[in-house]
């Protein structure tokens, strides 16, 4: 029976779609239908920008949609993610191929499906090797400022389709900034109008009708209004250009160019891409999760999209990951299964090959205008402001991400990720080090924060919170030895250890040091409430012996007692303080105290 289960488990790894198999039914697969028919409407726009914003022929980004997304469904662990090309990726495979060879070209597009290739196989292998916790280093804060950074990059892209002037291909973001004023002068007003109007109907469209594909209402309405206008005035005179025919057939096959100069030219974006892939496709994977309350697994997820960009590259798809609108929409479009992706991929070959003339008649400025609302839908503005107010060192990670995203994307994150990592563990370096004294309650066993109460002159009690590795070694110390500057007779410290989670070799090393030093000086170093794997660690360190075995109090234990009977009588003898119960009848050497003193 065991060795049964342990096959099905196995078998559920490699084929992970026996796992939800046997829910199909009539019912689920109308619902999954609709919703993929819902899902292909959505992405045949999406897929047509994507792929501008990547610098690929714009049919490029529909069949990122197509048979990654099959490939990702069937093999990753989410019922409701929506595999296909994405804003982030797009901008990300442009920043990092464009400057090696010219965006269209049959060079571009080769070097691109390496791209992919290579990205797929390292998504492989980190599945595979179970390191899916490593998207958990990339903090909330450092996707925003990337994306915020990435949608400003997407606008840019854009702004010499949407004003028709000429700004080359992969301008920086600043010198894109500066033509544009000193262009000026130079922009097409029918170009514009179009971009504008095609702009005004996509807002229009997405407040007034959100039943309905805004995107596609807003391209019709562009495409009409272009088609209008180069009737009456002429194309000589507006100069209006579209995007041109799609090829109305199936996804080529295609063959990633594996040799040593593209892969030395691709390896490194390939690792920026696997990143940002891995981060979207599970973070969205998790949020739409806990609606539909089903469990991810973070590393199945990643062997699904491995295996969608490597056999993608096959099917002439780009990098592809999870993406948030189609997800979502999937999601709110009562798909049941994964084979709600599977329709969609099936419905919008289907509609390729029935509608992609149509592309003709769609113009680059309206195109343009599309692409300045998915830029700003990208910028999270609401988490934006709440970092801006609630953590300064939070705020400098976003504006370093942001910034650094706008200068190179491809570094941006990755100086992002550094940045945030380094303030953690600076943070984590300098555990919170308090001064407390018992509780006044009668029979209290807990502590209180000495400020604003007496202390003993003799015994210093300090609560830590935070972990004693290595890097934090320094800081305890210097805190421990603050003590005795700041009263050379308090040479006894008992640190409330409940909020100590951890202690490395380094840790416990130096709590060996500091029991040594305050036995030299007379005192103690004792322990209360030490979590049981601290205490076990400092015995397999052979710690104990320096520390003594009976300097660790568990909770609700008599501790006063023990230590007050090492203090000095002769300060107890004029001390004013009294904290503790003992002080009151008897001084430290058993000696009752008399009256008055």
């Amino acid at each position: 029976m065991k060795s049964l289960f342990s096959c099905n488990l196995c078998l559920f790894r490699i084929f992970p779609f026996l796992r939800w198999w046997p829910m199909v039914t009539r019912a689920t697969l109308k619902a999954d239908a609709l919703a993929g028919m819902t899902g292909a409407l959505i992405v045949l726009p999406q897929g047509v920008a994507f792929a501008t914003i990547a610098g690929l022929p714009p049919e490029y980004g529909l069949y990122a949609a197509m048979v990654p997304a099959i490939v990702a469904a069937l093999f990753g662990s989410s019922w409701h993610l929506v595999s296909g090309p994405t804003t982030a990726i797009s901008i990300a495979v442009f920043a990092s191929v464009s400057h090696i060879v010219e965006p269209g070209t049959p060079q571009f597009i080769s070097m691109v499906l390496t791209l992919t290739f290579l990205t797929g196989v390292f998504q492989l292998i980190l599945g595979i090797a179970r390191m899916g916790v490593l998207v958990n280093f990339i903090s909330h804060t450092v996707v925003i400022g990337f994306t915020a950074g990435a949608a400003l990059l997407i606008a840019a892209s854009q702004i010499k389709n949407f004003f028709g002037i000429e700004i080359p291909r992969g301008t920086p973001f600043y010198e894109v900034i500066i033509r544009l004023v000193a262009h000026i002068g130079d922009i097409n007003p029918w170009v514009t109008s179009i971009g504008l109007f095609t702009l005004l109907i996509g807002i229009l469209a997405k407040y007034f009708l959100p039943r309905f594909p805004y995107m596609i209402i807003a391209m019709v309405a562009g495409s009409v209004a272009a088609y209008f206008l180069n009737t009456l005035e002429g194309f000589d005179t507006t100069h209006i250009k579209t995007v041109g025919a799609l090829p109305a057939h199936l996804p080529p096959l295609s063959i990633p160019d594996l040799t040593l100069n593209s892969l030395h030219h691709t390896l490194f974006p390939a690792l920026v891409v696997t990143m940002l892939a891995l981060t979207e496709a599970v973070s969205i994977g998790r949020s739409i999760a806990v609606k539909s309350e089903q469990r991810i697994d973070g590393n199945q997820e990643f062997i699904g999209q491995g295996l969608s960009n490597i056999i993608g590259s096959f099917f002439s798809g780009y990098a592809s990951s999870g993406s948030f609108n189609r997800s979502g929409v999937n999601y709110a479009s009562g798909a049941q299964t994964p084979l709600a992706t599977v329709f969609a991929s099936v419905f919008l070959v289907v509609i390729v090959l029935l509608v992609a003339p149509l592309a003709s008649y769609l113009p680059t400025a309206a195109m343009a205008g599309i692409l300045f609302l998915v830029a700003w839908g990208l910028i999270d503005f609401h988490h934006i402001g709440s970092i801006m107010k609630t953590s300064r060192a939070e705020s400098v990670v976003l504006w370093v991400t942001l910034i650094g995203t706008l200068i190179n994307l491809e570094k941006g994150i990755f100086v992002g990720i550094l940045l945030s990592l380094v303030l953690y563990l600076y943070r984590v370096s300098r555990p919170a080090m308090e001064p407390v004294v018992p509780a006044p309650e009668e029979g209290a066993y807990h502590f209180v924060d000495a400020r604003g109460h007496k202390e003993c002159p003799q015994f210093r009690m300090m609560r830590i919170n935070g972990s004693i590795f290595f890097g934090a070694v320094d800081h305890l110390q210097s805190g421990l030895m603050q003590i005795d500057e700041n009263n050379p007779d308090q040479k006894t410290v008992m640190i409330v250890a409940s909020g100590i989670n951890f202690v490395d070799v380094a840790g416990a090393e130096m709590l060996a040091q500091e029991a040594r030093r305050r036995r030299r000086m007379g005192g103690g170093l004792y322990f209360y409430r030490c979590k049981d794997s601290v205490y076990q660690f400092l015995r397999k360190a052979d710690k104990l012996d320096d520390i003594g075995e009976g300097g660790f109090f568990p909770v609700q234990s008599n501790w006063i007692k023990s230590v007050y009977a090492t203090l000095d009588p002769e300060i107890c003898r004029t001390c004013k303080a009294r904290i503790f119960d003992e002080c009151q009848t008897y001084l430290p050497d058993g000696e009752k105290r008399e009256e008055g003193m």
